[in-house]
């Protein structure tokens, strides 16, 4: 525990918050794209719009906003007082974060697929990948503000 960052534990909460905002408009967003990418022909100039847009998307927006969202994230951890390590409720978070970056690292696959033009998944597939960050945003949401157990 790092005892000077205590006086800023509201501004450390506040700028984690707006950083998972970030974070989870891109993660709802860049599915989204590869749902109407998968209807774009290979080489099509909508094609090769898509690919801009999801490149832009995962390197300007959702990557900054990932490490902000764990640097302030680890910021808060540092905080005393900040989070009670024998609540369960702190480790359930702790691993949707975890599988939150998992998921965040399995786009930027699926991006640098569609970018070689070797998509092999079917529109159906991202149309149900698109739902899994709302399922663990729920989680983690549930388990930071209610705490459970």
């Amino acid at each position: 525990m790092i005892e000077a960052l205590g006086p800023y534990l509201l501004w450390e909460k506040s700028l984690h918050v707006v950083s998972v905002i970030a974070w989870m408009a891109g993660l709802f967003y860049l599915p989204r794209l590869f749902v109407y990418h998968c209807q774009a022909p290979a080489g099509s100039p909508q094609s090769e719009l898509f690919k801009t847009m999801e490149r832009r998307l995962l390197r300007g927006i959702m990557n900054p906003a990932m490490i902000a969202s764990f640097g302030f994230g680890i910021l808060l951890v540092l905080t005393p007082g900040a989070v009670d390590w024998h609540a369960g409720w702190w480790w359930v978070k702790l691993i949707s974060a975890l599988l939150m970056a998992g998921f965040h690292g399995a786009c930027a696959g699926w991006r640098r697929d569609f970018a070689l033009d070797r998509n092999a998944r079917p529109e159906k597939f991202f149309r149900v990948a698109n739902e899994v960050p709302t399922i663990l945003m729920l989680v983690i949401v549930i388990m930071a503000i209610v705490q459970p157990f």
